[in-house]
């Protein structure tokens, strides 16, 4: 939810590696998911409300992790619950009228879970593995684009 791009188009294996990495993100710094996002086949981005670039190490550190979350092979599961409970668990405010009173939940493992409109793959081995290509930091935003390599 709340992406520039028309969710339907998204590519499942790099949307799911960005649940990943925004789960991850938000574990490491504590400062909550990608306000922006541009998800492609080839490459995608996601954009974080920071402070600074992100160090080599911490860039490594996150690749490792979004890595191991691949490889432990995490059921992905969608559930739905009302925008009522939903409440109590997410940041509704960017949440549209118009995404109506069911809304579906995509919860990775136990890792991370998030309200989503998406397609996403049904185990994370699927999506082979993850690298971030750049970051930047401009005007209190940081920018992350990365890759995935797909399994053959």
């Amino acid at each position: 939810m709340g992406y520039n791009e028309n969710p339907k188009s998204y590519y499942a294996p790099m949307h799911s590696a960005e649940h990943l990495l925004n789960g991850t993100m938000d574990q490491m710094f504590k400062r909550g998911r990608a306000f922006s996002a541009h998800i492609e086949k080839k490459k995608s981005k996601c954009d974080y409300h920071f402070d600074r670039n992100l160090s080599p190490e911490e860039i490594k550190k996150i690749e490792e992790i979004v890595n191991e979350k691949i490889m432990l092979d995490l059921p992905v599961i969608e559930s739905f619950m009302t925008r009522a409970e939903a409440q109590n668990y997410f940041n509704l405010g960017r949440l549209s009228e118009e995404a109506g009173d069911n809304l579906r939940v995509i919860s990775i493992g136990d890792y991370d879970k998030c309200l989503c409109s998406g397609p996403h793959v049904k185990s994370t081995k699927e999506i082979g593995s993850f690298r971030i290509i750049s970051t930047d930091f401009n005007d209190g935003v940081l920018r992350v684009r990365f890759k995935i390599n797909e399994l053959k």
